[in-house]
């Protein structure tokens, strides 16, 4: 019983130490996945505000420069959420430009921010800016899992007068390649 107890502890060790070391902690590369959320959204307009869930897709690259991370991205998210009955926002997409510090070698914490558009089913779309923060960790070889939260600004949507803010949440796996 006892040598099967070593022998267990020791092939436990093996893959770990295995996993560990297929996920040194370099970050440079490509990666794609999915993302799932939640959004509030809010308008200049008195009652006019809604929420609700969002989610989709991410594709970027990072650069790692030792204890520091940069890179760029590209996320689309559909969602449907209403606008006390004004509108829908149907879709988000952004580009991303992102700088984070190796809080350890497969942890990530990052300040984000760029450009975004949303759209709506009656509005039409109009394009704004966001700001956040997030953090990464790899989990696995080649597989990493986030948080992300951002603020985003939509001012005179679409020449409409009405300013629309959004704040997401959003959880993120992502393969790295």
């Amino acid at each position: 019983m006892r040598k099967k107890i070593l022998a267990a502890t020791g092939l436990a060790f093996l893959a770990a130490g295995s996993a560990a070391a297929q996920s040194s902690g370099d970050w440079t590369g490509f990666y794609g996945g999915l993302q799932v959320g939640y959004a509030d959204i809010d308008t200049n307009i008195s009652g006019i505000d809604g929420d609700g869930a969002i989610g989709g897709i991410i594709l970027g690259y990072d650069y790692d420069l030792g204890d520091w991370v940069v890179g760029g991205g590209f996320d689309y998210d559909w969602t449907d959420v209403d606008l006390s009955g004004a509108a829908t926002v149907e879709d988000v997409w952004r580009i991303k430009a992102h700088a984070g510090y190796k809080v350890t070698s497969q942890g990530l914490l990052y300040g984000i921010g760029g450009f975004a558009e949303a759209g709506t089913d009656n509005l039409g779309s109009d394009d704004g800016w966001f700001i956040g923060a997030g953090y990464e960790q790899i989990v696995a070889p080649n597989v990493s899992i986030s948080g992300e939260i951002l603020y985003h600004e939509f001012n005179d949507f679409n020449s409409s007068g009405v300013d629309v803010d959004a704040t997401t949440f959003q959880a993120r796996a992502a393969y790295r390649f």
